[in-house]
């Protein structure tokens, strides 16, 4: 839906929202008519991209891929939703709170790339990939694929299942530093029977910042009959794709990452031709049709829906290219000083097409957790340590606000620490 047309649709009841058409782009720094990879490495630039967040002083966060911080703009207008959301009580959400959820599907659903038929809002992506997987319509017997780096989660819903229903569980390895797409492709591909219905995979692996060839395993998976579910947490807003290109059957997500809305918001797609089957986690009203019979969680906090606008606002202005492309630079400008160290262990993949601001460095002879807390306690860094399927090491997301200057703190500090 165009901004105007959604601006005027949620005013006309009587929720007056700050117009801040205008005044979110003249926040933007303007910026240089360059090429997104020459402006990824103008710092100036995005120090005034930094200037628009309030961030503390204590320590240099470098694990924004959990929750990301909002920019000032946006968390002010985020209040203020809260504040006139309040001011009309019920009468809101009596009256109007689901026609403006649906236009904020309207806008989720341009801005992925797919049908607003296909697509609702959740609270994360947790919720989103286990009403589908609780939802499925298993028979004893069948199977279920996925990685031992799925998300856990997830995972321990397919184990709830299989005890519930009793399906089976294959359980895969993905390479921390794969050859090709193929030999991914082909991971998945050699695990497929005739009892498999759906595949689990990652559209960029939580604790390695690996990005996996979506869209060849869909096409690989249906020539055999199999529907694909994609974990999108860490895709939305951090690279460049369209959703119905990727072919996938489920997309899940959560906003509250790299698009940086309010926590508390996640997507769920689902194609037309499967929404039927899929049972909805709470009950609803037989009239009700479509993806919108899996959408009903009850009394919730609408106005943090309402946030969206401002948070697609704020990523378009900046860019998805030239966001896309400082996240990547950051990445490769840390670990690029530090991949030849002796004792030091990049688990993430080195091609630009597998990784963007994501990445997992392991130190030879340390556990994560001991690495974790010296990072924050000698050297004032915040990570998190990851200690399982095949990785070891502590994740790093820094974020458009992040600067040169603190990675090259950090790689200080992995040099001091690897000797």
């Amino acid at each position: 839906m165009q901004k105007r047309a959604f601006l005027k649709a949620i005013t006309l009841g009587g929720l007056v929202l700050p117009q801040i058409g205008k005044s979110m782009t003249k926040i933007i720094p303007s910026q240089p008519k360059v090429s997104p990879t020459l402006l990824a490495a103008d710092e100036s630039y995005w120090e005034k991209i930094r200037a628009m967040y309030r961030l503390k002083p204590d320590y240099i966060n470098l694990e924004n891929g959990y929750y990301n911080i909002l920019p000032e703009a946006t968390l002010n207008h985020y209040l203020n939703l809260i504040k006139e959301v309040n001011y009309h009580g019920a009468f809101y959400m009596r009256t109007r709170q689901f026609n403006e959820r649906a236009e904020q599907n309207n806008l989720i659903a341009n801005f992925v790339g797919c049908d607003p038929t296909e697509i609702v809002l959740t609270r994360n992506t947790t919720e989103s990939l286990d009403l589908i997987i609780s939802g499925y319509p298993w028979a004893v017997g069948d199977e279920a694929i996925f990685a031992e780096q799925d998300y856990g989660a997830m995972i321990d819903m397919f184990k709830q299942v299989a005890k519930r229903h009793g399906i089976s569980n294959k359980i895969l390895s993905l390479p921390n530093h794969p050859k090709s797409d193929d030999e991914i492709v082909a991971l998945y591909q050699n695990a497929i029977t005739p009892k498999t219905k759906l595949i689990m995979i990652c559209h960029m692996v939580n604790i390695t910042g690996q990005i996996l060839p979506v869209k060849k395993i869909c096409d690989m998976a249906h020539q055999y009959g199999v529907e694909v579910m994609v974990d999108g947490a860490h895709a939305i807003a951090h690279i460049q794709f369209n959703l119905k290109e990727l072919n996938c059957d489920y997309y899940g997500a959560s906003l509250h990452k790299w698009l940086a809305m309010p926590l508390g918001v996640g997507m769920l797609y689902i194609k037309k031709e499967h929404q039927s089957k899929i049972w909805p986690l709470l009950g609803e009203n037989d009239t009700v049709k479509g993806i919108a019979r899996l959408n009903h969680f009850g009394t919730n906090p609408v106005h943090t829906y309402l946030a969206l606008q401002y948070a697609i606002q704020f990523h378009q202005n900046i860019g998805a290219a030239n966001k896309e492309e400082r996240l990547r630079y950051l990445q490769n400008y840390w670990t690029n000083k530090i991949v030849d160290i002796p004792n030091i262990i990049l688990n993430t993949p080195r091609e630009a097409n597998r990784s963007c601001a994501i990445a997992n460095v392991g130190i030879k002879g340390l556990k994560p957790s001991e690495m974790a807390s010296t990072l924050l306690k000698t050297y004032q860094i915040y990570t998190v340590a990851i200690d399982g399927a095949g990785v070891h090491g502590c994740r790093i997301t820094p974020n458009v606000f992040t600067t040169t200057k603190e990675l090259d703190q950090f790689v200080k500090a992995l040099k001091e620490m690897a000797s």
